[in-house]
């Protein structure tokens, strides 16, 4: 999986000061700042889901959506913001004084290749900062299960519309956004909670098959990892992890595990996988429809990349 980790997150509150957000007081932050304690389980889940093979990428630091947040920012603000990020990252035994602490198991520098924007917003400026800052991917776009495509020299891999079940829509395949269509609340009324964890469990599945049996465009889907509505949301990516990775051909993967695939694809081939739309599998199979420029004898593996967010924010992320 890719984490996406709010730098702020290891950053003790007694040593807010350090963090200076753009255009705003340091130390501000509208996702606050986490107790000791969780600090320490911070660092501990780090050291555990690196280890485990999975990738730290970055959801920035103060989550400052709406009129006067990370939208507004420029290039340089932006880069301010990363920068920053892997310092607390890197930091984190000077501004805790946990000298003795094992320290994490990679070097954020190199760690770092790709992150996801507060709500989704301020790609503009973002996606130059970021290509400068070494970044390989963004994910903070929103999108459909087509094939991926670099935008401003970066991949763009982001969330995508996948069916809500019993409505005539589709949403963002993550669990604030089924949340939002459902009870606009984290605690919503029990009596429905078990029915929302359904929808979003099935409308994750009816997204993956129409990949799985259609152009087999990874699928993408973000989760909080948050307990809203009694855990429905956690429990249903849980069941779609469980269903989907045995799947034959399938490999669940992070974000920096399916750049690295697709760096090492023909672009000729990936332009011809672009071409599927949603849900469409090769006229002919995928035999022939690949047969040229490359030759491979079956059909690419569906990847499910995610999910792609460590914390609990207060607004979509």
């Amino acid at each position: 999986m890719t984490y996406f980790l709010s730098g702020v997150y290891v950053l003790p509150e007694s040593e807010a000061y350090r963090y200076v957000p753009p255009g705003r007081s340091p130390g501000a932050s509208d996702i606050g700042y986490l107790e000791d304690e969780n600090v320490r389980a911070t660092l501990e889940q780090l050291r555990g889901a690196w280890l485990d093979g999975s990738e730290i990428g970055t959801h920035f630091n103060g989550h400052f959506c709406g009129p006067a947040g990370v939208g507004t920012w420029t290039t340089e603000q932006w880069k301010s913001e990363i920068e920053q990020a892997k310092w607390f990252v890197r930091n984190w035994k000077t501004t805790t004084g946990w000298t003795s602490e094992e320290p994490l198991p990679f070097d954020y520098d190199k760690e770092l290749v790709g992150g996801r924007a507060p709500c989704l917003e301020g790609r503009a400026n973002l996606l130059p900062a970021a290509r400068e800052m070494g970044f390989r991917y963004d994910s903070s776009g929103s999108g459909t299960q087509v094939w991926p495509d670099k935008e401003g020299g970066l991949w763009d891999l982001p969330l995508q519309e996948v069916p809500m079940p019993g409505r005539s829509f589709e949403t963002l395949s993550m669990d604030y956004n089924f949340l939002a269509n459902q009870s606009g609340t984290v605690n919503g009324d029990p009596s429905q909670r078990a029915a929302w964890g359904r929808q979003m469990r099935d409308g994750l599945l009816l997204g993956f098959d129409r990949a799985y049996n259609g152009n087999r465009a990874p699928m993408i889907v973000g989760n909080h990892f948050e307990d809203w509505n009694g855990g429905v949301y956690m429990k249903a990516v849980e069941d779609v992890i469980k269903e989907v990775c045995p799947k034959k051909d399938v490999h669940c993967v992070s974000f920096r595990q399916l750049v690295d695939w697709l760096d090492e694809q023909d672009p000729a081939t990936l332009e011809k996988l672009r071409t599927l739309e949603v849900g469409q599998a090769p006229e002919g199979g995928w035999k022939d429809f690949l047969a040229a420029p490359s030759t491979p004898s079956t059909a690419p593996p569906s990847s499910s990349a995610g999910p792609g967010a460590r914390h609990p924010a207060r607004q979509p992320a």
